[in-house]
């Protein structure tokens, strides 16, 4: 409501002057003012008190208004973030960052020497404008160079009907998709190298039941396994479209048997017609923890059509518990030129693993990590959270790969035909952003270690102590 103006002052003084003016009258008792008098004095009163409740109603107003129109900022555990009044706009910055060391025994084996390195430097950039789409931008400074790995809008419609476009991970493996904050070994197990990593189109994706069931359907360009799109330039290298699609479930999320609540199982798979040639082979190679690559394609083998991925999957998580396991199967048509004629083929190739962590000391395990209850302190005597851990997992390449002598798609001498890890470790959360992690793991192979390709050595172990500092908020 408007403010007519006037003041409290101005109709005392209006008020005087029509006592002193036409309205005045001579000084009497109070009980001698005539009846017409005492009646304007009180309508003048009651305008005097409307006028000052409009006036206080009018300061509300544009106290209001003025807050509706002032951002929030806030800082803590989560980030920083910086947010209107009514949420439908917001930006956060939050950041990752792992600081590692490997230590090799038997030296002499591994490509590269013990060092310190940073695995990951990430800022992330996100927020939500319109109360409706989300968006992140992530790049990674690790490795002295500069890669997007995340540039997406997501746009939520309904929480069953959610559109997101750009760059992001692949709907598939189920470790892959963990946040790399909430990994619980410092690198992810064997089957991650036939898991496609971020990728760019589009993906439709959403959750029915509050959480009993996801799913998500991609297009997208096609990435080789355990690659992202930035290792050939973010762009698009196949014959025709990779299209990715994953489904998870709870079965007793909503139910009242507690200990199965944190049960969820799902299935993916992914299919492209992944072309490829002598001078762009579009093939993979393998790595172990230590990131030694133990597996190659000979130089003139490329991709020479369909690539199916498929992967059950799941996890259970009950109190300070927590498990995760996952296989995965790739079937890969390839071809090989070998003077002036092409061998082809289908290899299949497959991976497993399953992980079990513990929680020393109590608090719940989830599949996005762990909060301790009481954050490191040395004035308060508190140390945070410890948490055990222990892993095994295989990978085997299709024993297809390595026959024909000289004119095998992989040479059985320098590449493994099977790789199998077992590693075990221990988590230090001293508060929810600081972690410490460190590992033992110790690969073992089979060929790949030298010899001839009627009889293969086995390469030698991998032995490797990982170690790990994460900053993340």
């Amino acid at each position: 409501m408007r403010n007519s103006g006037v003041t409290r002052p101005v109709l005392g003084a209006t008020i005087a002057g029509w006592m002193m003016g036409g309205l005045a009258v001579p000084a009497m008792a109070e009980d001698a003012i005539p009846p017409a008098v005492q009646r304007r004095l009180e309508e003048l009163e009651i305008k005097v008190r409307t006028l000052e409740r409009q006036q206080e109603v009018s300061e509300e107003m544009r106290t209001a208004d003025k807050a509706k129109q002032t951002a929030t900022v806030s800082a803590g555990t989560d980030g920083f973030a910086l947010k209107s009044t009514d949420g439908a706009f917001q930006l956060k910055l939050r950041g990752l960052l792992h600081a590692d060391s490997r230590w090799f025994f038997d030296s002499d084996n591994p490509t590269s020497d013990d060092t310190f390195t940073l695995r990951r430097v990430r800022p992330f950039i996100e927020g939500t404008v319109f109360n409706l789409f989300d968006f992140r931008f992530t790049p990674d400074f690790a490795g002295g160079r500069t890669v997007i790995q995340d540039a997406y809008v997501d746009a939520r419609f309904l929480l069953w009907l959610q559109v997101k476009a750009g760059k992001f991970k692949t709907p598939f493996g189920i470790e892959r998709l963990q946040s790399a904050s909430a990994i619980r070994f410092v690198e992810r197990a064997l089957p991650n190298n036939l898991v496609p990593n971020r990728d760019i189109g589009g993906e439709l994706h959403g959750e029915l039941g509050g959480g009993l069931f996801s799913y998500s359907l991609a297009g997208l360009n096609g990435v080789n396994d355990g690659r992202s799109s930035d290792d050939i330039g973010d762009i698009d290298n196949n014959v025709d479209k990779d299209f990715a699609g994953r489904i998870f479930a709870h079965p007793f999320l909503n139910t009242s048997i507690v200990p199965l609540q944190g049960l969820g199982i799902g299935f993916a798979a992914s299919y492209v017609d992944a072309g490829g040639g002598a001078d762009s082979p579009n093939l993979p190679n393998y790595r172990t923890s230590g990131q030694q690559r133990f597996f190659a394609y000979r130089g003139t083998t490329f991709s020479d059509g369909e690539r199916l991925r498929l992967s059950p999957q799941g996890y259970y998580y009950y109190g300070p518990f927590g498990l995760l396991w996952e296989y995965v199967d790739v079937s890969q048509d390839v071809a090989r030129d070998i003077d002036g004629l092409t061998r082809s083929d289908q290899l299949d190739h497959d991976a497993w693993q399953v992980a079990a962590s513990y929680v020393l000391t109590g608090e719940e395990s989830t599949y996005k990590g762990v909060k301790p209850k009481s954050p490191f302190s040395i004035q308060s005597g508190t140390f945070g959270a410890f948490e055990l851990k222990a892993r095994y997992s295989e990978l085997s390449l299709d024993e297809d790969s390595f026959a024909g002598g000289d004119d095998s798609f992989a040479d059985p001498t320098n590449a493994a035909e099977e790789a199998a890890a077992w590693a075990l470790g221990l988590n230090w959360y001293l508060n929810q952003n600081v972690k410490l992690a460190f590992v033992y793991e110790q690969t073992e192979f089979e060929g790949g270690g030298g010899g001839t390709a009627e009889a293969p050595r086995d390469r030698e172990d991998e032995k490797v102590v990982l170690g790990r500092l994460q900053l993340y908020f």
